[in-house]
């Protein structure tokens, strides 16, 4: 937790093994967390990088459809195998399978798409949002609080993130409304590496999504006996934006049914520009009472 910044650049700094079947192969640490079990935003982000690394430098993500397949061990390093399902005149696609003991944790597709003109218009960023300036961060909201997972949300995160109206770690305060917003931005300035900004977003992405459907509820993260996991991850790379600057995350969940939540997001620069859109289902298992 000294430096979270260099540990998620050392996370997305995946190893090129040499070895070649039909796929690619590459491997990757584990960071550490509380629980045990590996983030599923940097299992995801992983698997994005090593897909990038078998797409040439003309073409870029533009999506990503991953599933959540078992939990992680923080313990272990997890394996990459990347299949070139296609490369096509403009597009290429990519089928990243991550494995840890033999067997998968997550298994993603995505495509990549050249430099290319056409139609152009986006959502407008919600007006009203507080400035990312006046709003107290994680370490603020957190500071005391003895946990071990206090302390690696306020402390332990590559990424400064400030709720719109307010976190939800031990209450949900205001209305119990299906949305809320986040700014987030890496705590240090990153590389220009484009491609580590698309893959240090994706990872970002997955910390807060499913709190759209916690406030909906009035469930808070400290709730004894909650239970929530992710059972899938979509995201589209509508234009490029660098996260060491900051982003406004909107997140609304429209359902929220049979133990799953479904949630939706877009991600803003803070001039107004859309650069990604974000989908992803969890299971959130509330005790009764």
């Amino acid at each position: 937790m000294s430096d979270p910044l260099s540990g998620l650049l050392a996370a997305l700094d995946l190893t090129d093994t040499g070895a070649r079947t039909t796929e690619d192969i590459f491997t990757g640490p584990s960071q550490w967390m509380p629980h045990g079990r590996v983030f599923g935003g940097q299992v995801l982000a992983q698997s994005l990088v090593a897909a990038m690394r078998t797409v040439g430098d003309d073409r870029f993500v533009h999506s990503m459809h991953g599933y959540f397949l078992r939990p992680g061990d923080i313990s272990l390093p997890i394996t990459f195998s990347v299949d070139r399902i296609h490369d096509g005149r403009s597009f290429s696609t990519r089928r990243t399978q991550a494995y840890q003991s033999g067997v998968p944790i997550l298994s993603m597709i995505a495509s990549f798409q050249d430099d290319d003109e056409g139609l152009e218009h986006q959502a407008t960023m919600p007006d009203g949002i507080p400035d990312p300036e006046s709003l107290p961060s994680s370490a603020t909201s957190l500071e005391g609080i003895d946990h071990p997972v206090a302390k690696v949300w306020a402390y332990g995160r590559p990424f400064d993130m400030r709720h719109v109206p307010s976190p939800i770690y031990f209450s949900v305060e205001g209305e119990h409304v299906p949305h809320q917003a986040v700014w987030l931005k890496a705590i240090g300035d990153l590389p220009d590496d484009p491609n580590l900004h698309r893959a240090a977003l994706a990872y970002a992405s997955d910390y807060s999504i499913l709190e759209s459907v916690m406030r909906a509820h009035g469930v808070p993260w400290a709730t004894p006996g909650l239970k929530i996991a992710s059972l899938d991850h979509a995201m589209w790379w509508h234009r490029f934006g660098r996260v060491d600057q900051w982003l406004l995350y909107v997140q609304e969940s429209p359902s929220a049914t049979g133990g799953r939540g479904l949630a939706l997001g877009r991600i803003y620069d803070r001039s107004g520009v859309l650069l990604a859109s974000v989908a992803q289902e969890g299971t959130l298992r509330v005790p009764k009472g």
